[in-house]
């Protein structure tokens, strides 16, 4: 499969040729034999990229460049290992002396990792849990890039105790899907479809039941759509007509299909959504992720240029009596001061005492730690067929039926979202529309009571 691969890219006119393995799934001996075969079959430079999630990653670096790699992905010490790229200044000591000696001086590798040491501790809070090589990697084949952010979405759906059940539902997913190549954005699709099957107790069988109604996530009827193009081996056909009941197929390149975009229009729609002009770089992001962007900036609306902060106070706060320098503008800087922090009050809010430039400044923020006190949602009867519940913890983002609705099977009632994953709640049943629990914006945990229905 490899070598006829490349073989169809030399004849196309690459220049170079690239093993991108996400998963860190290449074993020493596995990349001293497609290396070797690649090289003979095409004589290109050969580029290997790799993570080290199983931990033997730097052993199958090595014997990829003794079988003839030209270019090789490493990452400074400080960084490096697990679900990152294996370490380079190992890797350069091992390749001393020899043929392959790299000719990096160990002092100034030494140098680099000590800053980005210092860098990685700002983001102390963000590490993952993971601590040791992980060959369940094997198993799952998630790319290093997901492995520790699927794991925090599982932490915040409340599935952080049920990770391996998740590890081996993505296993199942990927072999129901007919065992596709998993990088962005296809992995994230097999993730989230693992997440909805492992939250709401869905096994493969009834996803694969013609006549059982389940919520497929968006990024699912996405790829089942063909709008991240056509797998090798095409679609499970049986499943991709439950998935996409009968909407449009797109059989060729997605990009070939997508209408021309007026960008003077969207540029005024992105403008009258934020209420004011904004730069090219930020046109990009909304042309990107619209909704995204304008959360952002929603967000620098109500809290200021908050990107000006150093990093530290940014994501961990000020300490009372600390002081910060924090330049405005060319020419213009704000000093400020911490005094004091006041008691939380019954709405939650603490009052913070500032000096701002030498002058007192007061202001009430909303303290974290009394989350409790938000008010309870009322949680459905899971044995009640008129009672919608939320599958998982997330964001309402969309309703789409009202009061008094009569509704078919499969039509869509609301949209969750929660950490990057859009799922649609569908309509199980023939119904009517009794009452509307949530509205959009408003965040929701699993077994939340959503929507209730009565016989139509």
């Amino acid at each position: 499969y490899y070598v006829n691969l490349a073989r169809e890219l030399a004849t196309a006119g690459i220049h170079i040729l690239c093993i991108k393995d996400m998963g860190g799934l290449l074993t020493p001996d596995s990349a001293r034999t497609l290396v070797s075969a690649l090289k003979e079959e095409t004589g290109l430079p050969l580029h290997f990229h790799t993570h080290d999630t199983s931990g033997i990653a730097a052993s199958s670096v090595i014997a990829a460049v003794e079988a003839g790699a030209d270019v090789i992905d490493l990452a400074m010490d400080s960084v490096s290992g697990m679900t990152s790229q294996p370490n380079l200044g190992s890797v350069v000591k091992a390749l001393r002396s020899g043929e392959h000696d790299t000719k990096l001086e160990s002092d100034k590798i030494y140098a680099f990792s000590d800053y980005w040491e210092g860098v990685r501790k700002n983001y102390a809070a963000f590490e993952s849990d993971l601590r040791y090589g992980a060959s369940e990697v094997y198993l799952h084949e998630m790319p290093g890039g997901q492995f520790t952010n699927l794991k925090e979405q599982a932490r915040a759906l409340g599935l952080e105790k049920r990770w391996h059940e998740v590890a081996e539902t993505y296993a199942t997913v990927n072999d129901m899907l007919g065992d596709i190549v998993k990088v962005t954005p296809t992995s994230k699709m097999v993730g989230d479809m693992a997440l909805v099957m492992v939250s709401s107790g869905i096994s493969r069988a009834e996803v694969e039941d013609p006549n059982k109604e389940v919520a497929f996530p968006d990024s699912v009827k996405s790829f089942f759509r063909g709008e991240l193009g056509q797998p090798h081996g095409g679609f499970p056909v049986e499943l991709q007509k439950k998935v996409l009941k009968g909407a449009k197929l797109i059989s060729g390149r997605p990009g070939a299909e997508l209408p021309s975009a007026d960008l003077d229009r969207l540029r005024e729609e992105a403008e009258n959504l934020v209420g004011c002009n904004i730069t090219d770089e930020e046109f990009q992001s909304y042309l990107m992720y619209p909704q995204v962007f304008v959360g952002y900036m929603q967000h620098q609306r109500e809290n200021g240029p908050v990107q000006i902060l150093p990093t530290p106070v940014f994501f961990y706060g000020m300490q009372p009596l600390e002081q910060i320098a924090v330049d405005l503008e060319p020419g213009k800087t704000l000093v400020i001061r911490l005094l004091a922090e006041g008691e939380t009050d019954d709405e939650g809010n603490v009052r913070m005492f500032f000096e701002l430039n030498g002058q007192p400044r007061t202001i009430k923020v909303p303290n974290k730690k009394f989350a409790h006190l938000v008010e309870k949602r009322r949680k459905g009867d899971p044995g009640n067929p008129n009672h919608v519940n939320s599958p998982m913890p997330g964001m309402i983002s969309s309703i789409n039926v009202t009061k008094g609705q009569s509704i078919e099977i499969g039509d869509v009632l609301l949209t969750i979202e929660a950490m990057k994953m859009e799922t649609a709640i569908v309509a199980e049943r023939l119904a009517v529309v009794d009452s509307i629990s949530v509205g959009i914006g408003d965040n929701v945990d699993a077994k939340d009571l959503l929507i209730e229905l009565s016989t139509s």
